[in-house]
């Protein structure tokens, strides 16, 4: 809220509640940057499936009284409306007025990063929201389903980060002409927030998981099988599945361009958090001492083979979170860009992420977070300009 060039635009907190905790604690702290920009959503406090129900009851009432103090305080306010189960709908569309422009998320009810979407939930509040509010537009923060009726603007989960505001985007003149505050000019463009995080709704774990890919497929088999399967370039791996259905190891017959890292073969340790997969750091065996890699409480190991494998198309990374998630559960991924083979790991020098030139580790660079790796040179350009048209050439997930 400190930049000076972007006072046109709106300010949503469709980020982590603790990120936002100010605002309640200490509301008017913000009060004047807040002020300078053409209108501001209402905090999104968050109300998961999982919360107490005076919790939930709880963060609505922070919503509707911060929305209403910035009001007092003569700033644009669009509310923005969350739900629970049907539980939460006598108390979660109150004090927001019939025919209000509103403001809602379906980050976390799309399916994403290998979770089902929460659709049913969704839809189940939203129906009942245009039931009751009768909003006259209702802002939509990441992509719509195709089932929500209403008159929407849709908002760019990708680009509304504090990364993209130089970016302009086409949006139609009448769509925001609604939210133009007094001596703003009105300009091609959508949200600001200095964070790329999505949350809010639905259950605070995301849908189910699921393989979104051929290759993922592997992650899930018969309780005490092993599932093998060859990457792009040829090379075996083996996941082991574990009693309940779900990987808990996998090896890997490959250096992934970088020996100084990677034994061959070499071993992750996976666990499930939030219903996820993810990555421990390679165990490598660099004395030769391999140890087997079988199941001990099945007789007659079972072996399946896999023979679907991703497209380039399935590797690619369709947005910069798919690539921040990747990391964040230890993936380890080959690129392309103009010619030139990179490597990417996530426990690499240092456990930190580690971007090289294929077989070359006198070029490694180590980032503590993706952030840092996105600003990664891949000759001429910046990573996070070309990381969704690089080609992927194999990923761990």
């Amino acid at each position: 809220m400190e930049d000076q060039n972007h006072l046109d635009r709106m300010v949503h907190f469709f980020l982590y509640d603790y990120r936002f905790e100010r605002v309640w604690k200490n509301p008017d702290n913000d009060i004047e940057k807040l002020s300078r920009h053409r209108a501001v959503l209402s905090p999104d406090f968050s109300m998961y499936l999982e919360m107490a129900p005076v919790m939930q009851l709880y963060n609505v009432f922070r919503n509707r009284w911060c929305g209403a103090y910035w009001a007092s305080k003569g700033i644009r306010v669009i509310p923005t409306v969350n739900w629970g189960d049907e539980s939460t709908f006598d108390f979660c569309f109150e004090g927001i007025e019939k025919g209000s422009v509103v403001a809602v998320s379906t980050y976390m009810a799309s399916e994403h990063d290998n979770r089902c979407d929460q659709k049913e939930w969704f839809m189940a509040g939203y129906n009942e929201m245009l039931r009751r509010i009768e909003p006259e537009k209702i802002i939509c923060y990441n992509t719509p389903f195709p089932e929500m009726q209403g008159n929407l603007i849709y908002v760019d989960y990708e680009r509304s980060s504090w990364r993209y505001l130089n970016y302009e985007r086409s949006f139609p003149k009448e769509d925001l002409d609604a939210f133009k505050m007094d001596g703003a000019p009105i300009g091609n463009c959508d949200t600001i927030e200095p964070y790329l995080i999505g949350k809010g709704g639905g259950s605070a774990y995301g849908g189910a998981w699921k393989p979104s890919k051929p290759d993922d497929g592997r992650f899930i088999g018969e309780p005490g099988s092993i599932n093998r399967k060859t990457d792009r370039n040829g090379n075996l791996r083996e996941t082991k599945i574990g009693a309940d259905g779900r990987a808990v190891k996998e090896r890997h017959y490959s250096d992934h361009g970088s020996p100084k890292q990677h034994s061959i073969p070499h071993d992750h340790t996976i666990s499930w958090e939030g219903n996820r997969p993810n990555w421990g750091k390679a165990e490598s065996y660099w004395d030769g001492d391999i140890p087997d890699f079988k199941s001990y409480w099945r007789y007659d190991m079972s072996y399946h083979i896999l023979k679907s494998q991703n497209s380039l198309e399935d590797n690619r990374f369709k947005s910069i979170s798919d690539f921040k998630w990747c990391m964040k559960c230890g993936g380890e991924v080959e690129i392309e860009w103009n010619g030139i083979h990179y490597g990417i790991i996530r426990y690499g020098t240092d456990d930190k992420i580690t971007i090289y030139v294929w077989n070359r580790p006198e070029t490694e660079c180590c980032f503590d977070t993706a952030d840092d790796a996105l600003e990664y040179m891949v000759g001429s350009d910046r990573l996070r300009d070309v990381i969704t048209h690089v080609t992927v050439l194999d990923r761990t997930i």
